[in-house]
């Protein structure tokens, strides 16, 4: 069977006459509301896509519904980008629709399949599409706008990759010439082709592997993208999806997406809350810290607020614990709490170090050479503790300026330690079922808004009924 002929996805696009030499220099600018809108389609292609995956693990199906709307969003990218970056095709201005338009020139359809592996579904999408996402990435740049990644240029698929640069070829060649080359229209048509072919085949829609083969030109020799004769087809189904149940759509992905980063926070305090503390109730985090100097100190800790205010802050933190162990049980430690001003005063002169990045132990050097006394001497400290082993200090939790200072008790340099820094966090329990809770409620409304347009984008037209 020739794969030409039967392959589902059929994409087209032709190259219009007489376009305009410099447009394309703008075009970027005129896109910028397609591209908004399709950053958020794009988003609840991922999460209805998702919702795919299982209902074809479960029933060997691709809800149809769910099918159109995908095919939608994968239509109206095709016509974004073949105006724009990834043809410069048409400077016919893309519709703001998911409905196939006879009449533009960029045009894609998929067809349904009535029946999906559900062994497939587990593999074809990472594993065995993996030679095609290499290919595409080339072609592409990257493979952005497989994905659908979206970063501060807006949603792109074609920077950097062959594409774009002979589309930028062809864009020069425009604009002194007046013409576009058409062998380089027709091989990038071919690799537009063949990421779409890959975008599908990764979305589920077909199980149909695409081919190895660079199909070049407007037409796609699978055969063209035609009107259906037949009120069963796919395409009057896409005609339901109205611009509510689209809006209704993302804003349902988009309470799905946060819905699941707090059920994913939350989980984690309630197991931070139950698995996680010491046996005096502390959770902590610790580091080893090791400098030349004098001293290990903090940045400034900026505490600010009222009386009642670090009230009502200790009731949620708790106790505060600041610990350090020297890594030579011989040599006696000192951890001390300080105001900001005393304790700079304090090391002013000598060297020592501040650290700036606790999770990967950054530094930065202050050089002196000033000797410093026993730090029990200084008579600055709020709160201290000194001797061998390990030594802890309760923070005074108020407002101000405070520095945290580690030292070898008999003020020695080269102070190697083990510092530690934990809370007794007593809100942590309900902390967590508050942001669970809240998660719940996000998903179960945005369940809600994907679920009800889904199921009435599936129903027949009352015509259809009617007729039948």
């Amino acid at each position: 069977m020739d794969v030409r002929m039967t392959y589902p996805v059929r994409v087209e696009g032709n190259l219009d006459t007489g376009l305009s030499r410099w447009l394309w220099l703008v075009k970027w600018l005129l896109v910028i509301p397609h591209l908004v809108v399709l950053s958020f389609l794009w988003l609840a292609f991922f999460v209805v896509t998702v919702v795919a995956f299982f209902a074809i693990l479960v029933t060997g199906r691709y809800p149809r519904a769910i099918f159109d709307f995908n095919v939608g969003v994968l239509r109206w990218s095709w016509r974004v980008q073949f105006y724009s970056y990834s043809a410069l095709g048409t400077d016919a201005y893309p519709p703001f629709t998911l409905a196939d338009v006879p009449a533009y020139p960029a045009r894609l359809e998929i067809d349904y399949p009535e029946r999906l592996s559900r062994g497939l579904v587990l593999v074809k999408w990472w594993l065995l599409a993996i030679p095609h996402y290499i290919i595409a990435g080339l072609f592409a740049g990257g493979g952005t706008w497989l994905i659908g990644y979206t970063d501060d240029d807006g949603f792109t698929w074609a920077a950097g990759g062959l594409v774009g640069i002979l589309v930028l070829v062809a864009g020069i060649v425009l604009l002194f010439s007046g013409r576009y080359p058409k062998p380089v229209f027709d091989f990038v048509l071919g690799m537009d082709r063949w990421v779409l072919r890959v975008a599908a085949y990764a979305a589920l829609m077909t199980d149909a592997y695409p081919p190895f083969r660079l199909d070049m030109g407007a037409h796609d020799p699978a055969g063209p993208v035609t009107e259906p004769s037949s009120p069963e087809h796919w395409q009057p189904a896409n005609h339901r999806w109205t611009g509510g149940k689209v809006a209704s759509v993302i804003t349902g992905a988009v309470l799905a997406l946060t819905a699941t980063g707090l059920l994913t926070g939350g989980s984690t305090l309630l197991w931070a809350d139950r698995a996680q503390r010491d046996s005096d109730g502390y959770l902590s985090a610790s580091n080893s810290l090791s400098a030349t100097g004098y001293a290990i100190a903090t940045e400034d800790i900026e505490l600010a607020g009222t009386a009642a205010d670090w009230s009502g802050i200790q009731r949620l933190v708790g106790d505060v614990r600041v610990r350090a162990t020297a890594a030579d049980p011989a040599t006696p430690v000192f951890v001390g709490i300080a105001p900001s001003a005393a304790a700079a005063g304090f090391l002013a002169g000598a060297q020592y170090a501040t650290v700036t990045d606790w999770s990967t132990d950054r530094f930065v050097v202050h050089p002196g050479n000033r000797t410093l006394p026993a730090p029990e001497t200084a008579g600055i400290w709020t709160a201290q503790a000194s001797g061998g082993g390990t030594q802890t200090v309760v923070w005074p939790m108020r407002s101000g300026d405070w520095t945290v200072v580690v030292m070898n008790a008999d003020g020695s340099p080269g102070v190697n330690v083990v510092a530690e820094i934990g809370a007794t966090v007593p809100a942590l329990d309900d902390i967590a079922w508050i942001v669970i809770g809240v998660g719940l409620a996000l998903l179960a409304g945005g369940v809600a808004l994907i679920a009800v347009p889904v199921h009435r984008a599936a129903q027949r037209p009352v015509s259809a009924q009617t007729e039948s």
